[in-house]
C-alpha cells in the first residue's frame, strides 16, 4: 500500500525514476507480489538549489523519495524498503545527483481508502 512520492530535478526522467522506485518497492517483498498496491507519483522541479552553488551549470541534480506506509512496520522493514529503493535507482547511473529517501508511517486509525 505504499504511497511513493518522488521529487526530483527536471533534468531527470520521471518515467525512469517511477519505474525504478516501483521495482525497488516490489523487491522489498513487503507488499502484494503483483505490485498492485504500490502507488507512485513524481514531481519535477525547475527551480531548486542544492548546497551553496547557485550556478545552473555546476548544480547537482537531486532526488528525494518519500515512502508512506501504514504504521506497524518494524524499523528493519523500513530500512529494507529504503535500501531496496535506493538499490533500484543505482543502475540508472545518475551523475552529479544527490538521492535521499525517507519512510514515513501513515496512522492506521485515520487513513481511509475507497475505490471509485
Amino acid at each position: 500500500m505504499p504511497h511513493c512520492i518522488i521529487e526530483h530535478a527536471s533534468t531527470l526522467d520521471s518515467n525512469k525514476l517511477v519505474s525504478a522506485v516501483f521495482q525497488g518497492a516490489l523487491a522489498s517483498n513487503l507488499f502484494e507480489p503483483d505490485g498492485n498496491d504500490i502507488k507512485i507519483r513524481a514531481h519535477s522541479f525547475n527551480s531548486y538549489q542544492v548546497g551553496s552553488n547557485q550556478s545552473k551549470k555546476s548544480q547537482s541534480d537531486f532526488i528525494h523519495i518519500t515512502l508512506k506506509i501504514l504504521s506497524g512496520r518494524s524499523e528493519e522493514q523500513k530500512q529494507l524498503l529504503s535500501t531496496s529503493v535506493l538499490n533500484a535507482l543505482m543502475p540508472l547511473a545518475l551523475a552529479n545527483c544527490e538521492i535521499s529517501i525517507e519512510v514515513l508511517d501513515i496512522d492506521r486509525t485515520s487513513y481511509l481508502k475507497a475505490k471509485c
